[in-house]
């Protein structure tokens, strides 16, 4: 039997054929067009019942078209990892940057992604930065891979894909764990 993947995210992630691209797992696309970070905290009993292997995560693009905070997108893509080890304790975790989009966001999506590969190894989740293979030097999202600086073509998803591709192996390889690392406040 495959591992199981779920894809939690929105219309990116539901946009993309995971299934045809990574056929040696059971993949289950739970992106939906239009979903913030607060939709996919609300859907997370859905992931959490299906038990998963691993779950993949690309969301806060839309969030940042409702002009929220980075430390808004940050603290609900923490609570939505935080949540998952909890309540899913030997699931494998890959969170992926927000993805670059219009220039104007190009400084909040740096912040995000900052502190989201910050934070990711504390629940022991795997972080995969897409903001190399896929921003401008300027931080928009290149023309190449997207015609409106928002959605991706089918070149844009080949080199998420190609990044995607060696992440999901590189998640396999780690052992299962059972406790996320405590936070130490000063």
């Amino acid at each position: 039997m495959s591992e199981s993947i779920v894809l939690l995210g929105d219309g990116l992630t539901a946009g993309g054929r995971w299934g045809d691209w990574f056929p040696g797992y059971e993949v289950q696309n739970l992106g939906v067009s239009g979903d913030t970070t607060d939709e996919a905290i609300a859907r997370l009993d859905t992931i959490i019942e299906m038990e998963p292997d691993a779950v993949v995560l690309l969301i806060g693009a839309n969030d940042l078209g409702w002009r929220r905070s980075d430390e808004y997108v940050v603290r609900n893509i923490e609570t939505i990892l935080v949540t998952l080890r909890r309540r899913l304790p030997h699931v494998r975790i890959l969170v992926q940057s927000v993805l670059p989009r219009e220039r104007e966001f190009a400084t909040t999506i740096r912040s995000i992604n900052r502190h989201l590969r910050q934070f990711a190894p504390t629940q022991h989740a795997l972080y995969l930065d897409l903001w190399p293979a896929l921003a401008q030097p300027d931080g928009e999202l290149s023309s190449e891979f997207s015609d409106d600086r928002l959605h991706l073509t089918d070149e844009g998803y080949a080199a998420w894909v190609a990044e995607l591709e060696p992440a999901l192996e590189a998640l396999f390889l780690q052992a299962p764990t059972t406790t996320s690392v405590p936070i130490q406040h000063a």
